[in-house]
């Protein structure tokens, strides 16, 4: 492919001396010949001992930073991915090394401009702002002690019980001050409905049966349980009130209909976001087809170690390793690489497309309009623009951030 560049680079005289040099002073710490302290061999006898052959790796490992930025600057190339090198010959007094470097491949746009793609208008239904309070509510209901009620569908009773089979007590089958939902199912099929309507310091025996996929040792057995309800509590969910209205963060709202307006404003916007990014996503499909260009196979694997980075990151934030993630989904590394591919590639195409539009319509961002951004982002994230261009990089990646939304408004038109 054009794109891709082989570059040898030989590495002799004084510059390898220096490399083995830096290897041999590397490994004599660890090394003991006799008649020497640990880390005091001298670098002949180190050779004449060991062999120079054996500092060949380490010089090639400490040369090859250096080596490559070398490479890149003296002939003006740009990689996209990480590099192969290969050691096609190496000796005591000089080493070769070949670079594979892949740039970014030729790219031809298509048709960009009068897509078709729609924006979808959006509303919001009294009957969406009604859910979405509800849900609000349940997100600060209070349980409370209902010791003077009945054991009902949604109510939690708090129970002693023991359980029977064959005459013996069930193992594991008995609890003190367990509190159980009613409407859970988190005990066999019957055993909650035999609790509705008792009242505290009520006592039975409920007799049930085991389910047919239960553990093979219990399935279809009679089993007695014997219940004492001890409590019962009761889930309330919060007035609409000022309070309330407080707790969600809405100082100014004093009336009903005033929430209702303020979450139909929110259920709106976030209506409106979504929407967007759907249509942005339809014009960038479409865009896409429209694109010619040939991806390298490396460039597709670079790309999708980084979402693995990603996901692997996500997953640690929900305490979980990938090792762990793949043995819960009984899946292995290289499966995941295949199902992340498509998506790799969606988003190198993607970012292709917008650099070339960013080239092509001559966008420019000035460094007032950086500076701008840099201090509303530093705002929004309520840390000092230093922190924030430490945490994303630098400038660059906030200029070509604006790069990339005036491309994609220019999608739009």
């Amino acid at each position: 492919m054009k794109n891709v560049k082989e570059i040898e680079v030989k590495l002799e005289g004084k510059k390898w001396e220096e490399a083995l040099d830096k290897a041999y002073k590397k490994q004599k710490k660890d090394i003991k010949i006799d008649g020497f302290r640990k880390g005091a061999v001298p670098k002949d006898v180190f050779i004449k001992k060991v062999g120079i052959e054996a500092l060949f790796s380490d010089a090639v490992d400490l040369s090859l930073n250096d080596l490559y930025k070398k490479v890149i600057a003296d002939n003006k190339v740009t990689p996209v991915c990480e590099p192969k090198v290969d050691i096609t010959h190496i000796c005591d007094h000089d080493a070769t090394f070949k670079f594979t470097i892949i740039e970014r491949p030729e790219i031809k746009l298509g048709k960009y401009k009068n897509l078709g793609a729609k924006l979808e208008d959006v509303s919001v239904t009294a009957d969406e702002i009604k859910a979405e309070i509800n849900t609000l509510r349940q997100k600060y209901i209070d349980i409370v002690e209902n010791n003077d009620g009945i054991v009902e569908d949604g109510s939690t009773a708090v129970i002693n019980f023991k359980g029977v089979v064959d005459g013996k007590e069930l193992e594991g089958g008995s609890g003190q001050d367990y509190p159980l939902e009613i409407g859970s199912n988190t005990f066999i099929p019957g055993f909650e409905e035999g609790l509705k309507g008792m009242k505290v310091n009520e006592e039975k025996v409920i007799k049930l049966k085991f389910p047919e996929d239960y553990v093979e040792d219990l399935k279809n057995k009679d089993v007695e349980f014997t219940v004492k309800v001890v409590g019962i509590k009761k889930r309330v969910l919060p007035e609409l009130n000022e309070d309330f209205y407080k707790d969600l963060g809405y100082e100014n709202v004093k009336t009903q209909t005033e929430l209702e307006s303020e979450v139909s404003k929110n259920l709106l916007e976030h209506k409106k976001v979504d929407a967007e990014n759907k249509y942005i996503d339809e014009l960038l499909k479409k865009a896409i087809e429209n694109l010619e260009v040939e991806i390298n196979p490396e460039i597709i694997e670079d790309e999708v170690q980084r979402i693995i980075n990603q996901y692997t990151n996500q997953l640690q934030m929900q305490g979980l390793t990938l090792d762990q993630y793949l043995e819960f989904t009984k899946s292995n590394l290289e499966s995941l690489k295949k199902m992340m591919e498509p998506e790799a590639i969606n988003r190198i195409k993607s970012r292709y497309l917008l650099e070339e539009i960013v080239t092509k319509e001559k966008i420019e961002v000035l460094d007032e309009e950086i500076k701008a951004e840099t201090k509303k982002m530093a705002e929004m994230y309520q840390v000092t623009e230093e922190e924030l261009l430490k945490m994303i990089g630098n400038e660059d990646m906030i200029g070509y951030d604006l790069k990339m939304r005036r491309a994609i408004e220019i999608l739009k038109k």
